[in-house]
């Protein structure tokens, strides 16, 4: 299992170098002269209006080696990041190691709060996370214990998960994290324990399914219900210049379904692809003679396929999600026209 982790750490470094090259084109002008103060932080280094540019962007911020950070690294990016918006530049400072400092940043700090985030909540945690939970509640779903076990696990990943993602920057009480909690976890274990029961008398390949279909039920509790306050009360909303106008439980609304459709979409290919391959690779001599090495290879598929589903899946909606003042609430619309009058889009973090 952990030479699968580190194959799968070393595609996704791939694929951080190879990022960090085509972008590093400017990077000895830099070396010749002080950095300019001007260049936005605010936003990812690509093109975020594009599905290519934000892939790229979230290629970075799912990176897995940033939670091998240490606290000193975290805190030096801490600094350089906060010491730029201020305009000032640290000595010697790259065009790239601005960018890298950045990311290293983002991976760590809430964009709302600017609290550092649960190590395990990170989104450069969610591939060597999710490989080994959905792994192994792939490979152990055939009896009621191994069931609860994993799903219970799972779930209380996803609600750290949701809870260190959320957006806004209001808190949350224990008894809203207790509820969103219980609820997703007795939902995606009730789930998958009916559909167990279900398929039983079919074919032993759509029981591979069961896990999927569990999850997929639990995103669609365990999300909304971890940020039902953001439903209640709404989240901060701003014009394109970060001029904050209020907060509006329909970009909740948007925010959180846009984030339930991208998990759902993120589970699939690592439990929609391996159930097929493992189906046909547990009827070969080598696995039927080695059985125990069923649960790393199906790991390590799993691994392999949120590699690119985790940043492609997060890429599918703009971070900084928008929409128009019409879709507000009437009265939350009449605020906006009186006081900003030009104002025609609002812009919210939708989390992730």
């Amino acid at each position: 299992m952990i030479a699968t982790l580190n194959i799968t750490i070393s595609l996704a470094a791939a694929f951080q170098g190879h990022l960090l090259r085509t972008a590093g084109a400017h990077s000895a002008i830099n070396m010749a002269a002080e950095l300019s103060t001007s260049i936005n932080i605010k936003e990812p280094r690509w093109d975020q209006s594009t599905f290519v540019g934000r892939a790229k962007h979230f290629f970075t911020v799912t990176d897995p080696r940033n939670i091998l950070l240490s606290n000193e690294q975290l805190e030096h990016s801490h600094k350089i990041i906060t010491d730029y918006r201020q305009g000032v530049v640290s000595p010697g400072l790259t065009e790239d190691e601005l960018w890298r400092a950045k990311y290293v940043f983002d991976s760590a700090f809430h964009p709302d709060t600017g609290e550092k985030m649960i190590l395990i909540g990170r989104m450069s945690a969610q591939v060597p996370m999710n490989m080994t939970i959905t792994g192994c509640m792939m490979t152990f779903y055939k009896t009621t214990p191994a069931v609860v076990l994993w799903q219970w696990i799972n779930q209380s990943f996803n609600a750290i998960v949701n809870y260190t993602n959320r957006s806004g920057d209001a808190p949350i009480s224990v008894s809203q994290l207790g509820t969103a909690y219980v609820s997703a976890t007795t939902g995606a274990v009730a789930t998958a324990l009916g559909l167990n029961a279900l398929t039983k008398h079919i074919s032993p390949l759509f029981g591979r399914f069961v896990p999927f279909a569990a999850v997929a039920a639990a995103n669609c509790i365990n999300i909304p219900l971890m940020r039902q306050r953001e439903l209640k009360h709404g989240i901060p909303i701003t014009d394109e210049n970060d001029n904050r106008l209020g907060e509006s439980t329909k970009a909740a609304q948007q925010a959180i379904s846009q984030v339930v459709v991208s998990r759902i979409l993120m589970a699939s290919p690592g439990m929609a692809i391996p159930p097929f391959l493992m189906n046909h690779l547990e009827k070969k001599a080598f696995l039927k003679k080695f059985p125990w090495m069923s649960a790393p290879i199906q790991v390590g598929l799993v691994g392999f396929c949120l590699v690119f589903a985790t940043p492609l899946c997060c890429a599918l909606f703009p971070q900084k999600s928008s929409m128009s003042v019409s879709r507000l609430e009437p009265e939350l619309q009449e605020k906006i026209r009186a006081s900003h009058p030009g104002v025609e889009r609002v812009y919210f973090n939708k989390g992730l």
